[in-house]
């Protein structure tokens, strides 16, 4: 594919008019006409402005052959452009991620448990029982809300990112044999929130191959049912059976009953929501769906008044990635210019860093005792 083909793609990719792009990029309407007929070419300058614009690299528009942007598979899609924009910024940051990595010597291969493809005849229970494997292989414990980030991040290799978007009660995964997995959380959404979206993504990761082809290219959206299976792998990941029954058994210990007070005790226990723990009540106590309903409705309603358990602005990428950068910069794999769009900082706030850095150097002598 040409440069020029590549370049209208990733407009069209965004459902961007040259008018918009234009205006963000800071390039003539007829200019990027030209681009796009082939008629010119584009200064290495004006590549980088537009590259950025489509939230690609430089290199995606320079390398040979076309490699089809990896599928990006939402719980909830939001409008166009909103959702085009967020899945080129979601897979760009984890392709920067990558370069990153490569840069610093310290690539991770993604360490997620196999789930063959052959797994068919998917049920609740076998959602389930994934969990219970999931947990036990990645040594999650008894609270896995508590460190399941980290896990995710440090042990198995997937890039977590959060970004403010519509619709909050949604998040997104990616596949790609470039980056590894990757996933995008809401940083509007509280941390009991996250903590679900984040397990419901990790079931997709875990059974891409199970209800999709390959990792590139286009696919199909979750189907109901997949998605009903994603939520019950995420409350049983989140709320093990046997830690969660003693902690419903401890609340109802008097009545019999658990109310209002014991369901909001339980959710703090285990970081989620006063609605996750009814549905889980229901699972592990086998009551029928009809008879918790209107549990659920009456609790939406009182919940949000009551839910006021800690709230934080997650960072939007994660620590690890801002280290290795920074690390980069001071190693001169990458130059100021690429440190402050990776950081998403201005270039002179990364001039300043630059130059703190040179001034404060900190070293410690570790001898042998």
């Amino acid at each position: 594919m040409e440069l020029s083909e590549r370049l209208k793609c990733a407009r069209l990719a965004l459902k961007l008019t040259l008018e918009a792009v234009s205006e963000r990029a800071g390039i003539g309407v007829s200019t990027l006409s030209e681009f796009e007929n082939g008629r010119r070419e584009p200064r290495l300058g004006q590549l980088k402005q537009l590259a950025e614009t489509y939230r690609r690299s430089v290199a995606s528009f320079l390398e040979e052959g076309e490699s089809p942007a990896p599928c990006v598979l939402w719980r909830q899609r939001p409008e166009s452009p909103s959702a085009e924009e967020l899945e080129a910024t979601l897979l760009g940051l984890a392709d920067q991620y990558r370069v990153l990595e490569a840069l610093c010597g310290q690539h991770t291969v993604i360490e997620l448990p196999v789930v063959p493809a052959s797994d068919l005849g998917w049920t609740y229970s076998t959602a389930a029982s994934l969990a219970r494997r999931m947990r036990n292989e990645l040594g999650l414990g008894d609270r896995p809300g508590q460190t399941l980030l980290r896990v995710l991040e440090e042990v198995c290799g997937v890039k977590i990112f959060h970004l403010e978007f519509e619709p909050t009660g949604s998040a997104a995964c990616a596949l790609s044999d470039q980056f590894g997995a990757a996933i995008l959380l809401n940083a509007k959404s509280v941390r009991w929130r996250r903590n679900f979206d984040l397990a419901h993504e990790l079931f997709h990761l875990l059974t891409w191959k199970c209800f999709r082809h390959d990792v590139g290219g286009p696919a199909s959206p979750p189907s109901a049912i997949e998605e009903k299976l994603a939520t019950c792998f995420a409350r049983n990941l989140l709320m093990p059976e046997e830690v969660f029954r003693e902690a419903v058994d401890a609340s109802r210990r008097d009545s019999g009953k658990i109310g209002f007070d014991g369901l909001f005790e339980v959710a703090r226990e285990f970081d989620v929501s006063v609605e996750a723990v009814v549905w889980q009540i229901g699972f592990v106590y086998r009551l029928a769906s009809e008879k918790l309903q209107p549990t659920v409705d009456s609790l939406r309603e009182r919940s949000g008044a009551w839910d006021v358990r800690e709230t934080d602005t997650p960072p939007r990428r994660p620590l690890r990635f801002e280290a290795l950068a920074r690390q980069a910069l001071r190693k001169g794999m990458i130059s100021t210019g690429r440190y402050a769009e990776y950081v998403g900082i201005s270039r002179r706030d990364a001039m300043k860093l630059v130059e703190q850095d040179a001034t404060e150097d900190v070293q410690i002598d570790v001898a042998d005792s």
